[in-house]
């Protein structure tokens, strides 16, 4: 005689209502989910008194890993990463290994002596236990325990490795894509020429030398500005091609979606922990199949406890990030993705807002873009743009990167420097990688640039993720620095090895590297000198500037003064038009301003390249005092896509 199904022993046993029953029946047959992760998912019941019931109904004893000492010589002989995927882990031998109510509830099984006892939270069937034989090389009792505490116990067993891994693996992979060394030798000797013949140079021909650099800085803007706008007007020209439209989205059936993983890492945001428990429950994905992984700083106390007295639901694994250096988020994903059990996976801050429907675009830009697409990135946009000059200027920034910079770089197969939210991977592709560098404070642009040098492709999703705009000066300049620095380390890591970078990614994306990646920080650095230059010729001392500098010299940066800026000014103007927020027009006007702004931010970045290449800065979030209501859905907005 067959056994009941699962629905109807829940209800007998008074774990859940028929009425609760026959909601998640509905829901299986919508979605193909399991039952039993559907209610709890649903918080219909506690996932401990799901596993344990099942665990009596299969005969097995409930395993508490959390509770349990665990075998280091059995967990070397697999990855994390493996029994994470398969759902079990080897917890020790014989009855010592079990515990008293293991003992008790697996009586009737007689396990053998020496067996090793493992942890599954699929159904111990025989093939199961065939394969996990097979793979320890040793008879095993099987027991059942919980998705946490499968979790838990990978984090607790493999601490050790896992740290390790996340903080020096790709550095172990391959040294010369790792930012942990600043510069490597040929680098120094390569900077200490180059200064030597710049100093030669300014002793011997002081005028030339002076005529030469004004030059240099003027056609350095001047080529990263004209860069920036054509790759937007590439952009601007496919604005209303969509990918995936809302149809598509519409059209995609809920049966049998794979398992998505989101990584939260958060350090010292208390705050803004509650608001994100709403705002990730917005998207528009089955429950049971959505994995997310909050990581927390084991310093970080407070936003522990905020965490826990928050009351996520099942959905929600904490993971605590050993308190070693270097202390920054690459580090935090890296340990996120060594536990991630998704087939997909995304990068959320804690304050962010994504539209509900953000990850069925993601999944169906995937599946109609080739293998080779290894991440999309979602727009930013903030919901706090009114609130003060700053968070207007960088909203009219975010607008022209994200809506035409982006989408123009991947119409034009360029590499795409990641924003550091939002970025969507294929979870086998990114470890494929080798993850972040913890090591490069901008860990989201390198990446994107890694992935192109080796052969893989970013693309871009239509879809916006909302942020809390930065509203305060020196924290912006402390965000933007970091932002800065890591451009700098980017580029001084992928230019260890240019002949490589050029076979591998082309000649056309390495010139696009070094005019994005290399251009945008030499912009800002070069803006204030040659401001300073404009200001004294024109009013402290008219004519001045004549003897020193060639005619030439001077009208080149008259072209580009008036140039580079009105065509950024035009392209941020362009933003605002494609928001829809036309009250953000004229502030585009105070955009040369804004980039001495960034001048500020770019000479601490540079020094601290040199005094501390590695230190995050951490940005506060929480200290708007503009409050967003609903979700990202009911915030001001028009598609990306036109």
């Amino acid at each position: 005689m067959s056994e009941p199904p699962l629905g109807e022993l829940l209800v007998d046993a008074g774990l859940i209502t028929p009425a609760q029953r026959d909601w998640a029946l509905d829901t299986q047959r919508r979605t193909g989910s399991r039952l039993g992760a559907i209610l709890v998912a649903a918080g219909i019941v506690r996932r401990q008194a799901l596993y344990r019931f099942l665990a009596e109904r299969w005969n097995c004893p409930f395993v508490d890993v959390a509770g349990s000492a665990l075998d280091p010589a059995l967990l070397g002989r697999v990855t994390p990463e493996q029994l994470a995927r398969e759902g079990w882990i080897p917890i020790g031998r014989g009855p010592a290994a079990r515990g008293p109510a293991a003992r008790a509830s697996a009586a009737e099984s007689a396990p053998a002596a020496d067996a090793v006892l493992v942890a599954t939270v699929d159904r111990p069937t025989a093939a199961r236990r065939a394969h996990i034989e097979k793979t320890l090389g040793e008879t095993v009792d099987l027991g059942v325990t919980t998705e946490w505490d499968l979790i838990q116990g990978l984090h607790r067993g493999y601490q050790e490795v896992i740290a390790d891994q996340a903080s020096l693996g790709l550095w172990r992979r391959n040294a010369t894509q790792s930012a942990r060394t600043v510069l490597l030798p040929a680098q120094k000797v390569g900077l200490a020429a180059a200064v030597a013949v710049i100093v030669a140079a300014a002793v011997l021909a002081p005028e030339a030398t002076a005529a030469a650099t004004m030059a240099l800085l003027s056609v350095i803007l001047l080529a990263g500005v004209a860069f920036k706008f054509v790759v937007c007007m590439v952009g601007a020209r496919h604005e209303r091609d969509e990918t995936v439209t809302d149809d598509d989205v519409r059209a995609l059936s809920d049966e049998n979606l794979p398992m998505y993983t989101v990584l939260v890492p958060v350090y010292r945001e208390a705050n803004v922990v509650s608001d994100l428990l709403k705002n990730l429950g917005d998207l528009d994905w089955p429950r049971e199949r959505l994995e997310v992984l909050l990581l927390l700083e084991a310093d970080d106390t407070e936003t522990i406890a905020a965490a826990r007295a928050a009351d996520p639901p099942a959905t929600f694994t904490f993971v605590v990030v050993p308190d070693d250096l270097p202390k920054t988020k690459p580090k935090a994903c890296n340990v996120g993705l060594y536990l991630a059990r998704g087939e997909y996976l995304v990068i959320y801050d804690a304050e962010d807002r994504p539209d509900p429907d953000q990850l069925k675009k993601a999944l169906l830009t995937f599946r109609r873009g080739g293998d080779d697409l290894v991440c999309v990135q979602a727009a930013l946009n903030y919901w706090n743009a009114d609130e003060n000059w700053l968070t207007r200027m960088f909203t009219l920034e975010y607008s022209f990167w994200f809506d035409y910079m982006l989408p123009g770089l991947e119409r034009l197969r360029l590499p795409i420097p990641l924003g550091g939210t939002s970025n969507h991977f294929r979870v086998d592709a990114l470890r494929e990688l080798g993850g972040w560098d913890p090591f490069n404070v901008t860990e989201d642009a390198d990446l994107g640039i890694r992935a192109a040098a080796l052969g893989r492709t970013v693309g871009v999703v239509h879809s916006t993720t909302y942020e809390e705009a930065n509203r305060a000066g020196g924290n912006w300049i402390r965000q933007r620095s970091r932002w800065i620095k890591g451009y700098l380390q980017t580029l001084l890591v992928h230019a260890r090895r240019p002949g490589t970078l050029i076979r591998a990614a082309g000649t056309r994306q390495t010139c696009a590297f070094v005019l994005l990646i290399g251009g945008t920080p030499a912009t800002f650095l070069a803006t204030p000198p040659l401001f300073a230059l404009f200001a004294v010729s024109l009013f402290l001392a008219p004519g001045a500037l004549a003897a020193v500098f060639p005619g030439w010299v001077l009208w080149l940066s008259l072209v580009n003064l008036l140039l580079g800026n009105g065509l950024m000014i035009y392209v941020s103007m362009m933003g605002a038009f494609k928001r829809g927020r036309y009250g953000l027009v004229l502030w585009a006007l105070l955009n040369p301003a804004y980039w001495l702004f960034h001048s500020v931010a770019s000479y601490k970045a540079l020094w601290q390249l040199v005094t501390k290449p590695h230190y995050w800065e951490k940005t506060l979030h929480g200290l708007s005092t503009v409050a967003p209501t609903g979700s990202a859905a009911g915030l001001e907005k028009q598609p990306v896509a036109g």
